[in-house]
């Protein structure tokens, strides 16, 4: 990538643009991936956020980089390629036609709106981009999540972003695509005969993808309480982990053909309703607890409003009825409060069908693949092999471990630095198509309106713990248990 583009961030003075848009444009920066003359432009509503906006970047900068990438001399001639303006979404006028001057002086550049701002105004700032004639054949708009609070307002947040832009200028982000074992997970089945041959409903007994969290609302009450875990982690991040491991493999890593993949597993998803959402969902809200040592505040004393009854914590058993993956189990599993970060696939092999080692050998532990996401990356495979520390014929589990903090240290993975390159070279590939939010919601919508219909309270987990007893026994009905992260399973 060599030529220089734009990039006009608007809710440039928001949390996101602070905590990851623009560490990823330094890490770019800093690896001479942003070509010079490339121009950082973050529209604010408040003026005196544009008078301090360089400050406020530095200080976000060494907050939320790594005291090993931060280098104030390179944070400094960073800080030159951003030109913060004062943009008020809902007001034409005078800001937005010197918007216009700036971007439009350089007009064959590529240039990416990315709407770091509420859904409900999505389609009023590509309005005004219309309006002020900022919208040229090389535009693309990055909108984030959620899109929508079921699958009627998504469609018409759609609808109304498809008023200005193309779906081919149109980039849904995900950060949990951009993460790099994401991008190894496909290269691990699609690459290694030994996997993908066993990659399916004759050899895996269970899939559980989780993404626990050990923050509270941060700040995002409001929100949060009217969206819940369901809309705001499974609708997204986890549907779409769970399409990247049941899907067949694409023709060619295009985004045409990955997508369409993709909604093949949504389509498949056997559907809940009524008494099925019962048996194989369970809601939970945290309560005052100890994490890390510390006593936090529960859910309604966050809130400060008594009787809400959002979920901070999902589980759900899932079936995807195809010839791949008939009667195979997927867990997922989402919550907030909960005891470590993480984000981690496992793929649970089914035990070999034949025991040839006495008991004196001692138990067999099925083979386990285990994908971690965050907090580090890593890719672990669990086998069975002889105790090397006795002579005696001794069974035991090994772990072969890729671990990508320690095999890929010369570059920093950052999933949104790729995401905003691959949107600057127009790549979709790691992005979501309108056809996959729109089966998504398909598949979520029955579960919310049964939850709604029952009208009962989420069970109750201590902040700090791996959630309610009744997800445990969610798995232990088909003897299955959790795989909790850092504990001896």
């Amino acid at each position: 990538m060599s030529e220089p583009f734009d990039i006009v961030i608007f809710g440039g003075a928001g949390d996101l643009a602070f905590r990851k848009i623009l560490p990823a444009l330094y890490r770019a920066f800093r690896e001479d991936k942003l070509p010079q003359g490339s121009r950082i432009v973050p529209c604010c509503r408040n003026p005196k956020d544009v008078g301090s906006y360089h400050q406020q970047a530095l200080a976000g900068l060494q907050t939320h980089l790594s005291g090993a990438e931060y280098d104030q001399d390179v944070a400094l001639d960073f800080g030159t390629c951003i030109m913060p303006m004062e943009v008020d979404i809902s007001a034409p006028g005078t800001h937005w036609t010197e918007l216009a001057a700036l971007i439009n002086s350089e007009a064959e550049r590529v240039r990416v709106y990315y709407l770091a701002i509420p859904p409900t105004i999505f389609g009023a700032c590509c309005q005004r981009l219309n309006e002020s004639g900022l919208i040229s054949p090389q535009s693309r708009v990055v909108v984030e999540k959620p899109l929508g609070y079921d699958a009627a307002s998504a469609q018409a947040i759609n609808d109304e972003i498809a008023q200005y832009f193309d779906e081919s200028a149109i980039y849904r982000i995900d950060h949990y695509l951009g993460k790099e074992t994401v991008q190894n997970l496909m290269a691990l089945r699609f690459t290694n005969v030994i996997f993908e041959h066993l990659w399916d409903a004759k050899s895996i007994d269970h899939v559980q993808i989780s993404i626990s969290e050990t923050v509270g609302l941060e700040g995002r009450a409001g929100f949060y309480n009217e969206a819940g875990a369901l809309r705001d982690m499974v609708q997204n991040h986890l549907l779409q982990l769970l399409c990247l491991v049941a899907m067949e493999s694409p023709h060619k890593m295009r985004a045409n053909s990955i997508r369409a993949e993709k909604v093949k597993v949504l389509e498949a998803l056997r559907p809940m309703s009524g008494g099925d959402v019962a048996a194989n969902t369970v809601r939970g809200q945290y309560v005052a607890g100890n994490q890390d040592g510390k006593l936090v505040a529960g859910y309604l004393e966050e809130l400060e409003q008594a009787g809400s009854h959002t979920e901070t914590f999902v589980a759900l058993r899932a079936y995807i009825d195809n010839w791949r993956w008939a009667r195979v189990p997927f867990y997922l599993r989402t919550g907030k409060r909960m005891k470590q970060r993480s984000a981690e696939i496992v793929i649970q092999y089914k035990c070999v069908s034949h025991r040839v080692y006495g008991a004196e050998a001692g138990p067999l532990t099925p083979n386990r693949l285990i994908i971690r996401l965050q907090p580090d990356e890593s890719i672990q495979l669990v086998m069975m092999s002889k105790d090397l520390n006795t002579l005696d014929m001794e069974l035991q589990p090994a772990t072969l471990n890729l671990n990508f903090s320690e095999s890929a240290s010369r570059v920093k993975s950052d999933a949104y630095k790729r995401l905003i390159l691959d949107v600057v070279a127009a790549n979709h590939s790691l992005f979501i198509h309108r056809d996959e939010v729109e089966h998504a919601w398909a598949w979520i919508d029955p579960i919310i309106e049964a939850w709604q219909a029952a009208d009962q309270s989420p069970h109750l987990y201590r902040a700090g713990t791996w959630g309610p007893p009744e997800s445990d026994e969610l798995l232990a009905e088909d003897g299955f248990r959790w795989y909790n992260s850092g504990e001896h399973q």
